[in-house]
């Protein structure tokens, strides 16, 4: 079956507290988040008389309050997360001591989690600064990124001190069902997805979204990380699912038509690395280049985090493809066409 376009098969998101069944023994649980992005969607599938949750939510009062909600009718057994960011990770621990769920989550993911929670090296806020200083941006914003200090250890209020790795291509049985396990790379170091072929369902987190894209970044700990090369390859290993197959996606609404999206997602990047090899005639820093993927004012903080690692992730791209050349005087980093 080949789709051409992307089809919505339930409209209506439930209210934050409810739960609504997308497919057999699955349910749709939506969370507030407190970004632009104002949502995750988590999802309940039922293993018998209990359950197992897909992430968790951010750390807040009212996504705990919605919880409660949630739990009141069902016992949650086990949670997975898919990767670490605070939208996914950020109630594990306290769902743990609500219910005793443990954790599954990958390795690179956990131990991302506590890097980051507890600042460590390179992937404290001060390492982040820095780096994003040598890429050119303005000193004011990188006061406010200091100022704000550790906002993914507020996310994150606290982890699991012991977890259940998930692997690559392992069958994790859920209500009778085996869930086949897909790691992605480049929006985070370990995401797992999850695609039960007896259902066509893929529950596809962050790796892919019907309508926006998904933010893939470069920072201090890898600085020479290609994340966009690993995104791409990550995608284009889904299109092994078919096309008909329901994704559940972490922001949004369930969809069908993978294959088209996929595609989809292959042509912004290359029509944003095309604009970029445009813009870059005379070299240019990652933060000059912001207005060129983001033709918007970007004033806060976390939306200029985002917006300069996901710059340096094309420009490394390009770097690493030979069409940009990397250019490095008096500790500033800048990018220039290959001629």
């Amino acid at each position: 079956m080949t789709l051409s376009a992307i089809s919505y098969p339930h409209q209506t998101p439930p209210a934050a507290g409810d739960a609504m069944a997308v497919a057999p023994g699955i349910h749709w649980l939506r969370m507030p988040l407190p970004f632009a992005l104002d949502h995750i969607n988590l999802w309940l599938l039922e293993d018998g008389e209990t359950w197992t949750a897909v992430d968790t939510g951010i750390g807040l009062d009212p996504v705990k309050a919605a919880w409660k909600s949630v739990m009141a009718t069902r016992r949650i057994a086990r949670q997975i997360v898919t990767h670490f960011h605070p939208d996914h990770l950020g109630l594990a621990a306290w769902l743990q001591e609500q219910t005793g769920a443990p954790l599954w989550i990958t390795q690179g993911e956990y131990l991302t989690a506590q890097m980051v929670k507890h600042q460590v090296g390179a992937y404290g806020v001060p390492a982040m600064c820095d780096f994003f200083r040598s890429h050119g941006l303005d000193e004011a914003v990188l006061k406010a990124l200091l100022d704000r200090g550790n906002a993914y250890g507020r996310g994150v209020p606290a982890i699991p001190p012991t977890f259940h790795p998930l692997w690559e291509g392992e069958d994790v049985t859920i209500g009778g069902r085996d869930w086949r396990v897909i790691i992605g790379h480049g929006h985070a170091p370990e995401h797992a997805s999850l695609y039960c072929n007896e259902l066509r369902v893929l529950i596809s987190g962050d790796m892919l979204l019907p309508r926006i894209s998904t933010n893939i970044s470069v920072f201090a700990g890898v600085p020479d990380a290609n994340p966009l090369a690993w995104f791409l390859a990550s995608l284009d290993r889904l299109r092994a699912l078919p096309e008909d197959t329901l994704v559940l996606p972490s922001h949004g609404l369930p969809f069908r038509g993978l294959h088209f999206r996929v595609d989809q997602l292959h042509t912004h990047h290359a029509d944003r690395c095309d604009e970029l090899l445009a813009a870059c005639t005379t070299p240019k820093t990652a933060a000059e280049l912001i207005p060129v993927l983001f033709p918007r004012e970007i004033t806060d903080p976390h939306q200029a985090m985002f917006a300069m690692g996901e710059a340096v992730a094309h420009l490394n791209y390009l770097e690493q493809a030979h069409r940009l050349a990397c250019i490095e005087e008096n500790g500033t980093i800048r990018y220039m066409k290959n001629r």
